[in-house]
């Protein structure tokens, strides 16, 4: 009989997996819907979106007297570490114009890091998943349409779970998904 094309050696190729993100994203200030939009594509490479939930006009959180969110939630995958991931973040709120400010200060550009596959993280400067996020109609509710299913890693509660039981008050649908390819 003869040997396996090769030489008689198995190759074998190592695939690796790439963690699942969830990131929320939100703005207030200026052309808030491009604001999201652009923001989605400056992700990219580095972090891949698989998908893009509704976009919702939103209460700020804080302060009232200023302008209502636009808020969305992306599913992507990446490579970079939990930490890397969070400076890129960064940078992409940077490269949009976000500046240091006050804690609920208007914005152009939010993003948060609301889960990073299972992980359950406490460092300074990072919490995954996010501490706030079971308390945040505006991220639970597109996050459940992206997400129903999935438990949060510390709660053990379906995100779907957690939407329902959100104050939905304050959290208008604007758009369908796709509304970042318009």
């Amino acid at each position: 009989m003869p040997p396996p094309s090769g030489g008689g050696r198995e190759s074998k190729t190592m695939i690796h997996e790439l963690p699942v993100v969830y990131l929320g994203l939100g703005s207030n200030l200026g052309d808030r819907r491009r604001n999201l939009a652009v923001a989605l594509r400056r992700l990219e490479p580095l972090v891949r979106i698989e998908a893009v939930s509704s976009l919702y006009e939103t209460d700020p959180v804080g302060p009232q007297d200023q302008p209502p969110y636009l808020n969305a939630v992306c599913r992507g995958v990446t490579g970079l570490p939990p930490r890397g991931l969070l400076r890129h973040l960064q940078e992409v709120e940077r490269d949009l114009g976000r500046r240091l400010g006050p804690r609920w200060d208007p914005r152009p550009l939010d993003i948060d890091l609301l889960l990073y596959g299972d992980a359950v993280i406490d460092e300074p400067g990072l919490r995954v998943p996010h501490p706030e996020l079971p308390h945040r109609a505006f991220v639970l509710v597109p996050l459940a349409e992206l997400a129903a299913k999935l438990k949060h890693p510390e709660l053990g509660a379906t995100i779907g779970s957690l939407a329902k039981r959100a104050d939905r008050s304050g959290v208008r649908k604007q758009a369908d998904p796709g509304w970042e390819q318009g």
